[in-house]
């Protein structure tokens, strides 16, 4: 008999991207998708489950199912409704989940989506930061605040839950061909705002490479917390040259500020949360991904990155075109008026 899993959050791409990979896995009997909407897509055979993690029916639903193990992925760092939806959603929907686990008798093995922003981003950051380590500035809002709080519920149910094996995933920035995240879409913008006097060093994670962590730790069953990065990093200064595109360093107070011209653009302006990464960045060691999980990525930062700006348009900076004045006409260059 095969693994019955549990999989949150299959309504987003990349969770409805796992599912189905996880269902042809022979190791796998059942996969059963859990989300408030339906997927856009077809699941294949995964068994999709209309239900909301944050009410307390998601524990029928895995005891109705003998759900053995449960791979938790609708924490995310966007979605509708607002911040204050994200974040009730995120951390009332891990408690719940988390709640709903614990009656489970059926239940071996736990998988959490966390995230290396738990780490922050500050002067003060070590080179590398360790899964033993903690932020140096604790992050005091945002999705960053939302994993703190999420890793800090998973922790008190595995020391209630000894018989479950957890495994809390803490992969470096996500990047791929249909991958969306607020750092994607900063490097999507036409000329990219850079802070100045700074180019922080930064990591990244081919989305292929998580879906294949995700599905070797859910069959595995590789009790701890792993950061998931690939080899090596590339500065910020790095990152914006490969894509082609202008950049415009401007004071790391005038990130936040640039919400008018950046609207126009479709994107929010940086966050805080962002706006620290992009100036201080952060360093992940992989050494536990490999020695105890036994995970090998197969992209580098480097060549992750390079998968990506290969489907950004490279940037071109227009500038307006002067206007010659027509013969026997008095009048402002550009504004159209005569005298």
């Amino acid at each position: 008999m095969g693994r019955v899993v549990l999989v949150t959050g299959v309504s987003s791409d990349l969770g409805g991207r796992f599912a189905r990979r996880l269902s042809s896995d022979p190791a796998v009997e059942r996969v059963i998708g859990v989300d408030v909407v339906p997927p856009p897509g077809d699941l294949g055979s995964v068994a999709f489950v209309r239900a909301d993690i944050r009410n307390p029916v998601i524990a029928k639903v895995i005891a109705g199912q003998e759900v053995d193990t449960v791979v938790h992925l609708s924490v995310r760092p966007g979605g509708t409704g607002g911040r204050s939806s994200v974040k009730e959603h995120n951390v009332i929907g891990t408690m719940q989940l988390l709640a709903a686990c614990q009656k489970a008798p059926s239940l071996e093995r736990l998988v959490v989506r966390s995230s290396a922003a738990v780490y922050g981003s500050s002067s003060r950051d070590p080179a590398m930061f360790t899964e033993d380590m903690a932020a140096k500035r604790m992050p005091r809002s945002g999705f960053a605040k939302d994993v703190l709080e999420v890793e800090g519920y998973v922790r008190g149910f595995a020391r209630r839950r000894p018989d479950v094996s957890v495994t809390m995933l803490r992969p470096a920035n996500l990047v791929g061909r249909r991958e969306r995240s607020p750092l994607l879409d900063y490097f999507r913008l036409p000329v990219v705002p850079t802070p100045l006097g700074f180019d922080a060093r930064l990591q990244f994670l081919d989305e292929e490479d998580f879906l294949s962590a995700l599905g070797h730790a859910t069959v595995g069953g590789v009790h701890g917390t792993f950061n998931l990065a690939g080899d090596g990093v590339l500065t910020l200064s790095q990152a914006v040259r490969r894509l082609g595109r202008p950049s415009l360093p401007v004071p790391t107070m005038a990130l936040g500020s640039l919400g008018g011209v950046l609207k126009q653009a479709g994107v929010p302006a940086p966050s805080r949360e962002l706006t620290e990464f992009l100036c201080f960045g952060r360093g992940l060691d992989t050494d536990r991904m490999r020695r105890v999980l036994g995970f090998e990525p197969r992209h580098t930062s480097e060549s992750a990155f390079a998968e990506f700006a290969a489907t950004v348009t490279p940037g071109v900076l227009t500038l307006p075109r002067p206007v010659t004045p027509v013969a026997g006409t008095v009048g402002t260059v550009g504004s159209g008026g005569h005298g």
